[in-house]
């Protein structure tokens, strides 16, 4: 009778054994399943990944608004009530050298007036041109739009330079015999054109309408006016 009883005791106890041994197994088994599941779920976020672009801050535009521009040099014209102008104080800066500081954008738009007293427009031109390409070292490509407006007399190319160069505007106005201008758009930051493109494209606007609205004036200034 008692050796019936641990023979029935042992019985229990390797039954007991054995469904503790197959839990642990169970519980092994849906651990390293879990574990395995997680290292699969991040392989498979590293195969999908990609990183999100660089974000630049919001800009907020200003309303569209112009004012005149006239005074003693001979030329006039419309630009935005946000752009403050001051003489060029540059050393070799010659009279009627302006330029239009957009602080807002940390942009800068220079205008540079030639009087063609003794030079052939062919040269002014060519100026321009070199001066303009000199910024493809690092461009894309440039673009040149012609500038048409003979109820005024006032013609020239507008450039637009393509890449992150320091000028990505410039362009140059005249009226083939007398008068002559080149401008440049500079931003005061490092060339990168992502971060300033929609800011660019909101002064072309302004450039488009400064050049639209420039006309002539019929009196002529001497070498040592200052504006």
């Amino acid at each position: 009778m008692e050796e019936e009883h641990l023979a029935c005791n042992n019985l229990i106890y390797q039954n007991i054994m054995f469904k503790f041994k197959f839990i642990n197994i169970y519980h092994q088994i849906l651990f390293y399943f879990i574990i395995g599941l997680f290292f699969y779920q991040c392989i498979d976020d590293d195969e999908v990944y990609t990183p999100k672009p660089r974000g630049y801050y919001r800009i907020a535009f200003p309303d569209k608004e112009y004012q005149l521009y006239d005074s003693v040099c001979p030329f006039k014209f419309e630009y935005p009530k946000y752009g403050f102008i001051e003489r060029d104080k540059h050393p070799l800066a010659e009279p009627c050298w302006i330029n239009i500081q957009f602080r807002y954008f940390r942009a800068t738009l220079h205008l540079s007036y030639k009087p063609m007293r003794n030079k052939k427009i062919a040269e002014l031109i060519e100026d321009s041109r070199e001066l303009a390409i000199k910024h493809q070292i690092k461009s894309t490509g440039m673009e040149e739009t012609v500038i048409l407006r003979d109820s005024v007399r006032v013609y020239g190319l507008i450039y637009d330079i393509e890449g992150n160069t320091a000028s990505s505007l410039q362009f140059y106005v005249t009226d083939s015999t007398e008068n002559f201008i080149r401008g440049a758009l500079y931003f005061n930051v490092r060339p990168n054109i992502d971060s300033v493109k929609i800011v660019l494209h909101f002064l072309r606007e302004d450039v488009i309408h400064l050049i639209k609205t420039m006309q002539w004036k019929k009196t002529s200034i001497a070498t040592n006016t200052k504006m």
